[in-house]
């Protein structure tokens, strides 16, 4: 079942108060947060297409999700609170499902008070903390714990001197190639991540998202293309990746796909790459996923 929110073309801008004005759905599924529900303010990044590509792409993998029973998940910069909520809605809370924690950080003190509104509008939890989480040592207290990651960063391409300012500014400057924050970030997640962790992380065209993949292969993970959208601006990608203990010896194999794929690692990361170059060609096409 296809579960995406059709909605007016945007995408995040240098020029912050373009997304006040877009169109947004007034009823969304009851499997993720609602948009009338969620909390907002003046400095604070507001969902938009971005938002919702991440959304999906937790949708899509949902059944995964649950079968992975994760006890740890995390968002890094949750702006709104739109998405941390969405996933604590479709994966549960409580004993009935483990006692799945949600944890939450954001260098935004508006964005982690309008977080933990959308999430009490919503009757769920999260830990919300006002965090860099890039130079901050919650390394020490996570460290190889998180099983679920999702990240929406700034990756707008930007001046240098833009990226980390205070208010919403820091929701996307990513500064040369939208790239500054993001290889911040990946570090990071390798150190956060669980043996068994998956990170969701948005992506623009501009960011060289085939190079950030084999940044991350280096590092041990394989990677694939789980939802895809385009504007007549740019095209949007949000990227799974997940540990592969047998990625220089074997077949990179994602734990949430039933079918059989080709044998050798090189052979799946050439074919992950191999779509990126496509992109540009997907223009018409109002969404696609994996």
């Amino acid at each position: 079942m296809d579960h995406s929110i059709q909605v007016s073309p945007s995408i995040r801008t240098k020029e912050g108060d373009e997304w006040k004005n877009r169109q947004v759905p007034s009823r969304m599924p009851s499997r993720i947060a609602q948009i009338r529900l969620v909390s907002g303010h003046p400095e604070v990044y507001e969902p938009c297409d971005d938002s919702f590509a991440l959304v999906d792409a937790l949708l899509a993998d949902r059944m995964y999700l649950l079968e992975h029973k994760p006890v740890l998940c995390m968002e890094v910069g949750c702006g709104s609170g739109y998405v941390i909520t969405s996933l604590a809605i479709m994966l549960g809370q409580g004993e009935d499902v483990g006692g799945i924690h949600y944890f939450a950080t954001d260098i935004n003190p508006h964005a982690v008070r309008v977080t933990c509104e959308t999430l009490e509008a919503h009757g769920v939890h999260a830990e919300v903390i006002c965090d860099n989480v890039a130079s901050s040592g919650l390394e020490k207290r996570l460290g190889g714990k998180v099983d679920v990651m999702v990240v929406n960063p700034p990756y707008v391409p930007t001046p240098e001197d833009e990226v980390g300012r205070d208010g919403i500014a820091s929701a996307w400057a990513g500064g040369e190639n939208g790239r500054t924050v993001i290889d911040r970030i990946l570090p990071v997640a390798d150190k956060l991540l669980s043996d068994r962790g998956w990170l969701y992380m948005v992506t623009l065209t501009a960011n060289n998202p085939s190079q950030i993949c084999l940044v991350m292969r280096e590092k041990g993970y394989a990677s694939r293309i789980v939802v895809q959208r385009s504007t007549e601006e740019e095209s949007l990608h949000v990227i799974k990746f997940w540990r592969d203990p047998d990625l220089q010896v074997g077949a990179a194999k994602d734990p949430s796909m039933a079918t059989t794929q080709r044998t050798t690692s090189a052979v799946v990361m050439d074919s992950l790459l191999s779509q990126f170059p496509l992109l540009s060609f997907w223009r018409n096409n109002n969404n696609s996923s994996t």
